[in-house]
């Protein structure tokens, strides 16, 4: 059987990250990446799919240094964000957070990306399958230590001393290597269940006239469909090719919408909620439709993404999980429930966590692992927590309500430093700040993790 110091099932952005720095601090390490076939990459790539966008601080949180990123990783340098409410829109030039990137941020090629980071844990001696498959994952626990049997899909095993679980939102193999750690009649899938715990993603390739394209924005719309922390958005591409996509909730229905009337993107002849590609329609015809006829004049480009010029992925929408370090078992990225559908993914996130599990790992201290994702990535993560929960059940008057507010505050000299300053703008900056100071309250001193490390039973 074949033996390795570190494991790890999963070659995302948390995989792949984990590979380089386990293998950097001198582990034999080996990722085992399934891989999909996706129409931009002639081999197989990682399936983790998001709409590739990075802000500049979340550079600083996945600990990189912005020079040290290839050029042809970089599709598009970003001014600012749009958000655009049903009545009201709001423009951020800033995202008020200090950050090491000299602008707002930029778009991605996600493939060569994700080919990057597989590069560098090459280069530092990491063992990179793809296109091998991880069946199923057993852990014993000894006296002196623990021992992880890998069973690979063609009958293969591998035998690790320690794991790093970065198998994304789908969680294949996550969720029954912890079950063996839970109390009896318990289940992580309680808490990570892909169906319950996900967001669907959404997204198509489309080729915009020149003097459409957003070059340097990104623009969401918020309020226009049904649905907690659903929305769709336009990110730009290289050349004038833009990704127009969505995310929602994962078995929504009609029934479960209040006042369908009031969604700019629902029809009254809805039978049911509407497919991925009847809302980027309806969005580009009522956003664009007066002018352009948009499936001539804004087609689809069909040798981008996974197949014919669209992509669907799931994306994480929970809370996150420790992790049952005292089995020697670390788990990352989307897989844990760092991502968040609330700001479309998460690749800066699971980068750190994929190299802080990697490099504790190779060291043999996973049992920090716990303590030292939350000091670097907890605040990102209990901002998007709070926000979350504040704006889980507003309905389209609700968004405008709350983008005058925003409006307000920027007008009234915050710069778009939203959360940075006093507030002086008044009664409805007031409850929007009371709002979010009572949920960082409620999450305070890691709260937001909803299985904790004490619950594990080894």
């Amino acid at each position: 059987m074949e033996r390795v110091d570190v494991a790890i099932v999963g070659g995302g952005p948390a995989g792949a990250s984990a590979a380089e720095q386990a293998a950097s601090h001198g582990a034999e390490t080996v990722c085992l990446e399934q891989g999909v076939p996706r129409e931009d990459r002639e081999e197989l790539g990682p399936d983790s799919t998001d709409a590739a966008g990075m802000l500049d601080y979340w550079i600083d949180i996945m600990d990189e240094d912005y020079r040290e990123i290839p050029d042809d990783v970089i599709l598009q340098e970003l001014s600012g964000t749009d958000f655009v409410g049903p009545s009201t829109r709001v423009e951020l030039n800033t995202t008020g957070m200090d950050a090491s990137y000299p602008s707002f941020g930029f778009t991605f090629h996600r493939a060569r990306m994700d080919d990057w980071l597989y590069e560098r844990a090459r280069d530092a001696g990491a063992d990179i399958r793809v296109g091998t498959s991880v069946s199923s994952l057993e852990t014993e626990i000894h006296t002196s230590g623990q021992t992880h049997t890998l069973t690979l899909s063609n009958g293969d095993s591998i035998e690790a001393e320690r794991i790093v679980l970065a198998d994304g939102p789908q969680r294949r193999i996550t969720l029954d290597a912890l079950d063996q750690f839970t109390p009896t009649g318990t289940s992580i899938s309680e808490f990570l269940s892909p169906p319950t715990a996900n967001h669907i993603a959404y997204q198509e390739y489309r080729e915009f006239p020149e003097e459409l394209f957003p070059d340097d924005r990104l623009v969401f719309w918020w309020g226009w469909m049904p649905g907690e922390t659903a929305y769709p958005w336009v990110f730009p591409n290289d050349g004038t090719v833009a990704r127009v996509g969505l995310t929602m909730p994962i078995g929504m229905t009609l029934d479960d919408v209040e006042h369908p009337e009031t969604y700019r993107l629902l029809d009254p002849s809805d039978g049911g909620i509407p497919s991925g590609s009847t809302y980027i329609t309806r969005l580009l015809e009522r956003v664009y439709g007066d002018e352009y006829d948009v499936e001539r004049d804004i087609p689809l480009v069909e040798d981008r993404g996974k197949a014919r010029g669209t992509e669907t992925y799931p994306i994480s929408s929970t809370r996150p999980i420790d992790s049952p370090v005292e089995a020697g078992i670390a788990v990352a990225g989307g897989a844990m429930g760092t991502t968040s559908a609330f700001h479309e993914g998460g690749y800066h996130v699971a980068v750190r966590t994929g190299k802080i599990a990697g490099r504790l790992a190779a060291v043999d201290r996973l049992g920090s692992y716990n303590d030292v994702w939350k000091r670097a990535v907890g605040s990102e993560i209990l901002r998007n927590v709070c926000f979350a929960d504040i704006v889980g059940d507003y309905q389209p008057d609700d968004w405008d309500r709350v983008f005058d507010v925003a409006n307000g505050m920027i007008g009234d000299g915050y710069g778009g430093r939203l959360l940075g300053r006093r507030y002086t703008a008044g009664i409805g900056a007031t409850k929007l700040l009371l709002a979010y100071k009572r949920r960082k309250f409620r999450y305070r001193d890691g709260g937001y993790v909803q299985f904790a490390e004490d619950e594990y039973v080894y």
